[in-house]
């Protein structure tokens, strides 16, 4: 099933004819849509008022092309163009209806981790990678391309890796667990929830319950560690961490949803957190680096905060009705994209303007 919109404007969306192969298997639309007959299989659908991307945005991704991606958390993929909004669920081939990470490799396809494996799009077709491919599982955390363009994906069984020149699949990849005391994970400890290359080419994996693995791939046995754990022992805020940044200074921030969130300059690590007052929940799905050098990040129930030499808030008061954001994105323009729990959002620095599949779509 795909929903098609062409945007003339800002306010000037209409949903153009769609197909339904099935119309057993879709009966409902998303939002206060009519349905309007055509014949056979086809129906039209136009919108009374305006209708949200999806009621769960969880990630955000502009391609090199322009295009921005939304993956929602029930419908799949969609795209803009800055003309025409396109859904994309499995129908179309895509692995998943639940869309967990979005990349663009070094050849210019995109990469998209799902609850049913992990998809790669050309352009015009979508290549899929399952359990039966090399996954260690179909559901699929985190995706990631290292600078040797390597595919990373880490599922809830384990990490995986997959080398489009050496090899046609996935591969499992093993690396060590940190000895936790009474681990408490929300899904398991083989989970690896996320995925970041610094600066120096070291890659960094989160954890579900056994906190941080940082793996030096050039390491060759001259007193190089290989592997190096981080867990709450060495200062980490949690050991289950689902965000990982560097920034312009080269320090690594961990957020997790039950202990904030960590800075680590290399040495050790300064927590941000409900116990030392300085955010409103430790729940904190994300964070980003806009061009400025301000970290933002969110926070369960207080929208998202801004940190640079001291923090700021923005939440409802600012017009984001969101409780859980999980995506933050900043355009040419310098607008916020932040996208979670009730759909996305526009920021100018002072309100934020809900988007709907009618737009405001911004400068993008």
């Amino acid at each position: 099933l795909s929903f098609i919109f062409s945007c003339k404007g800002p306010n000037n969306a209409e949903l153009t004819q769609t197909t339904i192969s099935d119309s057993n298997t879709y009966c409902t639309p998303i939002g206060p849509l009519q349905f309007v007959y055509l014949h056979g299989n086809n129906y039209e659908y136009r919108s009374n008022k305006p209708v949200q991307i999806a009621e769960y945005v969880r990630r955000i991704f502009k391609d090199s092309k322009g295009n921005m991606w939304f993956g929602t958390n029930a419908y799949g993929v969609c795209r803009y163009d800055g003309d025409t909004l396109v859904y994309f669920s499995t129908h179309e081939g895509l692995t998943g209806h639940q869309v967990t990470g979005i990349i663009e490799d070094q050849r210019g396809n995109i990469w998209f981790s799902t609850n049913g494996g992990v998809s790669m799009y050309d352009g015009n077709i979508f290549t899929n990678y399952t359990a039966m491919d090399g996954l260690s599982s179909n559901s699929v955390w985190s995706i990631f391309e290292d600078s040797r363009g390597i595919i990373w994906a880490g599922t809830v069984s384990g990490l995986c890796k997959f080398d489009p020149n050496n090899e046609a699949k996935f591969v499992g990849f093993s690396i060590p667990k940190a000895d936790v005391l009474d681990p408490t994970p929300r899904f398991s400890t083989s989970l690896v929830s996320s995925i970041m290359e610094d600066k120096n080419g070291k890659l960094w994996f989160g954890t579900d319950g056994v906190g941080v693995c940082k793996y030096n791939p050039s390491a060759n046995g001259n007193g190089e560690k290989r592997f190096t754990n981080f867990t709450t022992k060495d200062g980490l805020c949690d050991n289950s961490i689902v965000s990982i940044l560097e920034d312009k200074d080269g320090h690594l921030w961990f957020s997790s949803l039950v202990g904030g969130l960590s800075q680590y300059d290399g040495k050790s690590f300064t927590n941000f957190s409900v116990a030392n007052s300085n955010i409103g929940d430790n729940e904190v799905w994300t964070m980003y680096q806009d061009k400025s050098g301000n970290i933002w990040f969110s926070s369960e129930g207080y929208g998202i905060y801004r940190y640079e030499d001291s923090l700021l808030n923005f939440s409802k008061n600012e017009g984001l009705p969101i409780p859980a954001v999980q995506s933050i994105f900043e355009d040419e323009q310098g607008i916020l994209w932040v996208g979670g729990g009730n759909g996305l959002y526009l920021f100018n620095g002072q309100r934020f303007t809900q988007v709907t599949r009618n737009g405001p779509w911004g400068g993008c």
